[in-house]
């Protein structure tokens, strides 16, 4: 059974930092494109960023860009998201999330399992 569980959100003034992570367990951890979505009051979820099964290749959603960065250590099983210089419109619920192929996608349809979701507030 595949779970995903993340950690690392918090309330933060804007311009700080915070590192996510979602610790995989369930099957082979390297085999499968993983991706952070997030999800504010109100609104759809959304593609923030995701990586290839290997590290390899990384996509951010635009807004993202330059900002946040997708990252994985298969050895330990762990997808990272590091989120520098946030701003008061980051705020949303972060979720993670594991496909069962190893490509990179952005439609959270193309996703399988999904951790509970983590809360990020950044106050202006």
């Amino acid at each position: 059974q595949v779970q995903l569980v993340e950690s690392g959100g918090g309330l933060v003034q804007a311009g700080a930092s915070l590192r996510l992570s979602c610790a995989g367990s369930g099957r082979t951890f390297s085999q499968f494109a993983m991706g952070w979505f997030r999800q504010a009051p109100g609104k759809e979820r959304e593609f923030v960023a995701s990586i290839r099964g290997s590290g390899g290749e990384t996509r951010y959603e635009d807004s993202v860009k330059g900002r946040f960065t997708i990252s994985r250590d298969n050895a330990k099983n762990t997808l990272y998201l590091q989120m520098n210089n946030l701003k008061p419109e980051d705020t949303a619920v972060y979720f993670c999330a594991q496909r069962s192929g190893y490509l990179i996608r952005s439609d959270p349809k193309e996703y399988d399992y999904w951790g509970p979701g983590t809360q990020v507030s950044v106050s202006s």
